[in-house]
């Protein structure tokens, strides 16, 4: 603080001499003491962001501020609610299935019981939807209810019928080999 004081009338590396301080030491001590020009701010956006339950992100409450009166810039808010810790909620998107026109439906053929008493005697299949690096991919196994071997399976980008007409054509080839 004295440094400070007596700096417009010495050069501050006489200062620093006389006070035996490092100017890095110096310098560390003025940013230290500098007050947080966001803090009205900071505070705000937590208002906001707990009022909506944090669903609200950088641009909603960008928004919010701005009708209140608040002039920020979108960068700002995020770069804050990023030091302050607040991310929002991302609401998943509930899972629709197809709406278009329905097949036939098979009958239940094994009625719940699912134990075979010899090797392809019962096989079950089914096509399941995996996320991998943001890309969907469809898989469809064969498995004998014998030893719950999968005998064969398909994986695809999209979930079409030649899909199961691939897989079942590699199950029964494998199964006619043996």
């Amino acid at each position: 603080q004295a440094i400070n004081e007596l700096r417009p009338e010495f050069h501050l590396n006489l200062l620093l001499d006389c006070t035996h301080m490092a100017r890095s030491s110096f310098y560390y001590h003025i940013s230290r003491s500098k007050t947080d020009k966001y803090e009205e701010l900071k505070l705000k956006i937590k208002s906001i962001y707990h009022q909506h339950k944090g669903r609200y992100g950088y641009r909603r409450i960008t928004d919010e501020l701005r009708k209140s009166g608040t002039i920020i810039n979108h960068k700002t808010v995020l770069k804050l609610m990023n030091s302050l810790g607040l991310k929002s909620l991302i609401r998943r998107k509930k899972y629709k299935s197809y709406k278009g026109e329905q097949g036939k439906i098979a009958p239940n053929i094994l009625q719940r019981a699912f134990k075979a008493d010899k090797p392809n005697q019962k096989w079950v299949t089914d096509v399941t939807e995996f996320k991998v690096k943001d890309k969907k991919l469809y898989l469809s196994p064969i498995m004998d209810l014998y030893n719950q071997e999968i005998i064969s399976y398909e994986l695809s980008e999209r979930p079409v019928f030649n899909q199961v007409t691939q897989m079942l054509k590699k199950a029964f080839k494998i199964t006619k080999d043996t």
